[in-house]
């Protein structure tokens, strides 16, 4: 037993001398290399765990020979992706955990009819399927599933007295609350948080929550972990510390306070402290050093995570409290025990490997850290503690020491959140004078809503249509006055180029933020339907790889929407557009783009509650900020899902080169269509080539068909932009095309989800192989559209041979990009016209 004890470098070759090794743990230390195969030799073994020991993977196929095995325990390692290991001749475990181990695919059937099976633990991984109704684990007591991609419904087999099941974070089909797992009369530990996808947030984090319906929404949230009710100051108010010290512990629990909104997800196990009792799972010292906030902690072994349901959509400053209880500063052995986790807001890790004694110079110290401008969009806020099998799991005594946490703070201004008032005088008033604003803000609101009213029936009547109506706007109103002040009166120096349905301007408001003001041209009335489409959308939507609308206009016949501006214009430019308006992107900046590009589309797909297809993703709709970070526009496209449906079928709206060909040709709309347009513009990345513009041959029509020949040879080095070639790793660029030419595979069904995409492009998953296949690519559907284009061109120029050559380029020009179907979306960029325009007056 080797655990705990810092111990560096690689595992000794001759350790597979160790023929009658019966034990072998070695968790918790800082190991390198992977898992040797040299643990073939151990076959007495009986007993191996591997908790973050620093080693890395793929867990080796040899395992397989270690027939004696009772308890297997890997974690956390890191690694390419790996199948399910092959453990068919562990016939005797009792305790299998493979948690955070890149394990993708299904759980092999003989997973669930291993008959002494205890424990099964295969947490945060990747897998897939369903979980079957027949199994026959009669002594199971422990399943966690938490962190995968398990679909399907929840079979009645695997809710057994006594038992503990987490399920959260996972795929399953939402049954709703009358499903038998939701029946109090369970006698079990279930977690079922964020268990199912739904596009209600709600009922995602909450699967057995009847009313689903939030009676009031709140500005604050202050949680005092494993402590009682406090009242506390904060900026010189009181506000109200909800305890939890009365919510059991469990390995796998879910509580949620009804009256509040409020509720906490805890998971894992113990699994080596001997300690049955709840005490495990809140702490409490009384220390002079220590305010009564600090003073107690809520613990989990793995995951803890608090949310709120029923927030105040908008931005919040969320601060986080700690101080390590269990530790101690003295020389003792108490002294020598540590404790490392991550931290998540809203799913997004904000802190990594976070060190509670280290950030407060101490144990029994308290200390804080303030996340700012936390969005909360769908009224869900969500803090996520997760234990990465780093720290100690012996000293000072076993046992894992996962997350730990004293208190949450969460607020958009505390004056919201006062609860201490002195005085019955005081009190009346101060009811009366609410009562009163109450009053006159509802006067204000109805006024302002008649007059929006009537503004949106006279849009409605001068452009001729309900089109309009069922949009929920979620966005700042601009007036016209301050849209011609920002502009200069719509000054054509300040025009920098023409979006999907109308020219685009620079602007500057009165308090000297720059921004891009995108005006709806008269000309079309579809595109009044399709700017009403895109204020819905984007005011329900913030990512950082998504473009922020600050708001609109809706004025007599003026329909504007105000975005962020975005300083180095579109991808398309910097790419392949005028050699004065190209940036030099290097190889790492180029994949952050990817990369970026690709969690935008997985925010619309996977995470955003509205479940958005794009249906226009290319260059020219990426925009970059003044640190080159990639933002998607254009929404006036998008096109909601339909969660009851796996596709819709839908008026064609996108440019040619970039539809998928089951779109193009058929209407047949998934999310599966961004991801072959994503795989487009990965690869006019990677080669720093327009996809339409590119012929190099006779054979070729675009730059994907010419990369789809590339593969068949086996050159895909070639499709690598000149000047990255003496800068580039062969293996990171050849990957990367690999994943470009997997996302526009010919079948929807080939393609990976957008999520898969951002983890193959960081490494977290493997990227399967396809074998291209040997028939024509000239029968290929995906290139029918660009070849009949291409004809389309040579025969208008034949019919325009009497027209100047200047006349000609600009017909052909026009025609290269032009947009496919009814759509009033155009193939230019959002910025395109003055690099430089002069900033317009704020007065």
């Amino acid at each position: 037993m080797l655990s705990s004890n810092q111990l560096a470098g690689t595992l000794p070759t001759t350790f597979a001398g160790l023929k009658n090794l019966t034990n072998f743990r070695i968790n918790d230390n800082n190991l390198n290399g992977t898992i040797p195969d040299l643990i073939q030799s151990w076959t007495q073994l009986e007993r191996l765990e591997l908790h973050g020991s620093g080693l890395q993977g793929p867990i080796p196929a040899k395992i397989s020979l270690l027939r004696n095995l009772k308890e297997l325990r890997i974690s956390d390692i890191n690694g390419p992706m790996q199948n399910f290991p092959d453990l068919t001749n562990m016939t005797g475990l009792v305790r299998l955990v493979l948690r955070n181990c890149n394990i993708a695919g299904e759980i092999p059937s003989y997973v669930w009819m291993a008959p002494d099976l205890q424990m099964l633990d295969l947490s945060f991984n990747q897998l897939t399927g369903e979980i079957p109704d027949d199994t026959n684990m009669e002594r199971m007591r422990f399943l966690f599933l938490s962190g995968n991609m398990l679909s399907g419904k929840l079979p009645e087999s695997i809710l057994k007295d006594g038992s503990n099941v987490d399920l959260s974070y996972n795929n399953l089909t939402w049954q709703g609350p009358e499903q038998h797992a939701c029946r109090k009369t369970l006698n079990m530990n279930l977690n079922l948080f964020r268990s199912s996808s739904t596009g209600n947030p709600l009922q995602e984090s909450l699967p057995c929550l009847k009313d689903s319906i939030c009676s009031k929404y709140s500005k604050c949230w202050f949680i005092n972990a494993g402590g009682n009710d406090l009242t506390m100051e904060v900026n010189n108010k009181s506000v109200l510390y909800n305890g939890d010290a009365n919510v059991d512990g469990g390995t796998a629990k879910l509580y949620t306070d009804h009256d509040s909104y409020w509720g906490l997800s805890s998971t894992g196990d113990f699994m080596d402290d001997d300690d049955f009792q709840n005490t495990r799972y809140t702490l409490s010292l009384l220390s002079s050093n220590l305010s009564e906030l600090y003073s107690t902690a809520r613990r989990s072994p793995i995951t803890l995570t608090y949310f709120h349901h029923c927030l105040d959509n908008g931005n919040y400053l969320v601060t986080l409290h700690f101080a390590e209880l269990q530790f101690t500063n003295d020389e003792t052995y108490t002294s020598l025990g540590r404790r490392k986790f991550d931290i998540y807001i809203q799913d997004r890790l904000v802190l990594k490997n976070f060190d509670i004694e280290e950030e407060a110079g101490g144990a029994q110290k308290p200390t804080e850290r303030e996340f700012a401008n936390v969005s909360v969009i769908n009224h869900v806020l969500e803090i996520r503690l997760y234990w990465a099998g780093k720290g100690t799991t012996r000293i000072p005594q076993r046992g894992s020491y996962g997350p730990l946490i004293s208190a949450i703070s969460v607020y958009s201004d505390v004056k919201y959140c006062s609860i201490h008032e002195n005085g019955k005088t005081k009190t009346v008033a101060i009811v009366i004078g609410v009562t009163v604003g109450v009053l006159c803000v509802a006067s204000i609101i109805i006024l302002g809503l008649l007059r929006w009213k009537s503004t949106l029936r006279a849009i409605r009547h001068n452009k001729g249509g309900t089109d309009l109506a069922g949009i929920e706007v979620q966005t700042g109103i601009f007036t016209l006055k301050q849209i011609k002040a920002a502009t200069n009166h719509f000054d054509s120096c300040n025009k920098i180029g023409e979006g999907g349905f109308g020219p685009v301007y620079k602007g500057e408001l009165v308090d000297g933020t720059i921004v891009a003001i995108k005006q709806l041209s008269s000309k079309s009335r579809q595109g009044n339907r399709e700017f009403l489409n895109e204020i819905g959308m984007i005011s329900c939507l913030q990512h950082p790889n998504l473009v922020k609308l600050h708001g609109c206009c809706i004025e007599g016949d003026q329909l504007l929407l105000v975005y962020e501006y975005l300083e180095n214009n579109s991808l398309a430019r910097a790419l392949f557009g005028p050699s004065y308006s190209r940036l030099n992107l290097d190889w790492p900046t180029r994949l952050r783009i990817c990369i970026g590009i690709a969690k935008g589309l997985a925010y619309l797909h996977e995470e955003s509650s509205l479940k958005i297809v794009h249906r226009d993703i290319k260059a020219t709709n990426v925009l970059l900020d003044g640190e080159l970070n990639p933002k998607i526009s254009d929404f006036g496209l998008a096109k909601l899902d339909d969660e009851e449906k796996t596709h819709i079928t839908t008026r064609v709206a996108g440019t040619i080169g970039y539809m998928a060909p089951e779109y193009a040709l058929w209407g047949y709309l998934t999310y599966k269509a961004d991801v072959y347009s994503f795989g487009v513009v990965a690869l006019e990345i990677i080669s720093g080539r327009s996809n339409n513009d590119y012929v190099p041959s006779e054979t070729c029509v675009c730059l994907l068909d010419w990369a789809c020949h590339l593969q068949q040879s086996g050159n895909l080095m070639e499709l690598v932009d000149e000047k990255l070639r003496s800068e580039i790793n062969e293996k990171q660029a050849e990957n990367m095309v690999k994943i470009a030419l997997l996302c526009t595979n010919a079948s929807p069904s080939v393609r990976p989800a957008m999520s898969e995409v951002v983890n193959m492009l960081e490494g977290r998953m493997g990227i399967p192989e396809l074998i291209p296949e040997p028939s024509s690519y000239n029968e290929d559907l995906r290139f029918k559209a660009m070849r009949d284009m291409r004809k389309q061109q040579q025969n208008q120029q034949q019919q325009n041979q009497s027209l100047s050559e200047s006349q000609t380029q600009n017909s052909t020009q026009n025609s290269t990009m032009r947009t496919f179907g009814s759509s009033s979306t155009s193939g230019n960029e959002f910025y395109d016209i003055n690099p430089e325009p002069r900033s317009s007056s704020s007065t």
